[in-house]
């Protein structure tokens, strides 16, 4: 499975960060239930390894690593079990750790600039970020122009309200977002409420 087709098999791809490492499993098994099967657990805790770990046995899930910062991580990732990496930005250092460690890599740009800089090194899906704050869709629909070969999962900002008009981009395969796993529910073990919001997720389509 190729990273585009790892896009366009999900609608949304939730943003996770997990703070206790027993939420991982449920939290994966409730987002499958609900349809979302892509799932991008974040780096921004220190459990963020773990559960990647925990989550890829999770039957029908995908689990890709997100906030990949650091060349080191992109190999402990992908010995974890995650399938895909997501950055914020794009260095020289991150090309070079994607190429060695064969994870396929979405990486994060913001301007017209960046996007040309990402094609030029071989990529073409790529996450807008921050999304709301880069100019929305306002911003992939006149990128959409002159670059129309590259694929935006943008993430930043958006909501179940906002996504459908995301989705309508030519130029957009999936969005990102963190509005499906709320840490009060995951406090609580509302897993059947996680379900819900990811069945609402999975059913959204372009407006």
């Amino acid at each position: 499975m190729t990273l585009l087709d790892i896009m366009r098999s999900a609608s949304v791809i939730p943003v996770i960060a997990i703070d206790d490492p027993e939420h991982a499993v449920p939290l994966a098994k409730a987002l499958v239930a609900g349809g979302i099967r892509v799932l991008e657990v974040t780096l921004r805790t220190e459990h963020g390894l773990n559960a990647i770990r925990a989550m890829s046995q999770v039957e029908g899930a995908i689990v890709g690593v997100g906030t990949l910062t650091q060349p080191h991580e992109f190999a402990q990732a992908r010995d974890a079990g995650a399938v895909f990496g997501v950055s914020p930005g794009l260095t020289p250092s991150l090309i070079e750790a994607a190429r060695t460690s064969g994870l396929p890599l979405l990486p994060g740009v913001m301007t017209p600039s960046e996007v040309m800089a990402a094609r030029e090194a071989g990529f073409r899906q790529l996450k807008l970020f921050p999304a709301v704050p880069a100019g929305g869709v306002g911003m992939l629909n006149a990128i959409g122009g002159p670059l129309p070969d590259v694929t935006f999962c943008p993430t930043g900002g958006i909501s179940i309200e906002t996504a459908p008009k995301f989705l309508a981009c030519k130029n957009v395969a999936c969005v990102g977002g963190s509005w499906l796993t709320p840490k009060d529910l995951m406090v609580a073990g509302q897993w059947d409420q996680i379900t819900e919001l990811a069945r609402a997720a999975a059913a959204l389509r372009p407006q």
